[in-house]
């Protein structure tokens, strides 16, 4: 204890005592804060050192992508713009009437969603954007024709609930999603 008496004297000598006192407030602070913040300040992983390696790379097949992007299928995809959308005969289901038939309630909303913003891009109400979610085509949509703003943004939120919210989709939330989709095109 003798040696810890004599080094505090020693540092009160040189530092005045309100200054070492300001110093340990200042670092319990700054302590507190990183302890607070802990996963903000930590990188993710460490970084490497990567040295050129001279060899040849290979291209995957093409296969492997494909399974990548089907593990990934929850985003609205839509046509692209030079392809045409292929008519139905009269009399025939829809690809989501077929879907809700089959008790895949959750792809028929899906794929009603779909049919709906394609109908939008082929209005030209709203530009296709790909990479966009269906909420910020929903909000061009809604900003073009304000008539549209509460279906499609209550279809919108039908389908993410399902998608992302892992709920269960029953034949009522196809039905539902069916009269809000009903009254999108009812409104242009």
């Amino acid at each position: 204890m003798r040696a810890w008496d004599e080094s505090v004297a020693d540092l009160f000598d040189v530092v005045p005592p309100g200054t070492v006192l300001l110093i340990l407030i200042l670092a319990s602070v700054a302590a507190g804060a990183l302890w607070y913040f802990f996963p903000a300040w930590v990188p993710r992983r460490l970084p490497r050192i990567r040295l050129p390696r001279f060899r040849r790379r290979t291209r995957r097949p093409e296969r492997k992508r494909e399974r990548k992007a089907a593990a990934a299928e929850p985003v609205v995809t839509l046509p692209a713009e030079d392809e045409p959308a292929a008519p139905e005969p009269a009399g025939a289901l829809s690809l989501a009437d077929r879907l809700a038939a089959e008790g895949r309630y959750a792809e028929a909303i899906r794929q009603r969603l779909r049919d709906t913003l394609r109908e939008l891009i082929d209005r030209r109400l709203i530009p296709p954007q790909p990479g966009w979610t269906a909420a910020e085509l929903a909000t061009m949509a809604a900003d073009q024709r304000p008539a549209v703003a509460w279906p499609l943004g209550g279809a919108t939120e039908l389908f993410s609930e399902i998608w992302y919210g892992d709920r269960p989709a029953e034949r009522a939330h196809d039905e539902h999603m069916r009269t809000l989709t009903d009254r999108v095109r009812a409104a242009l």
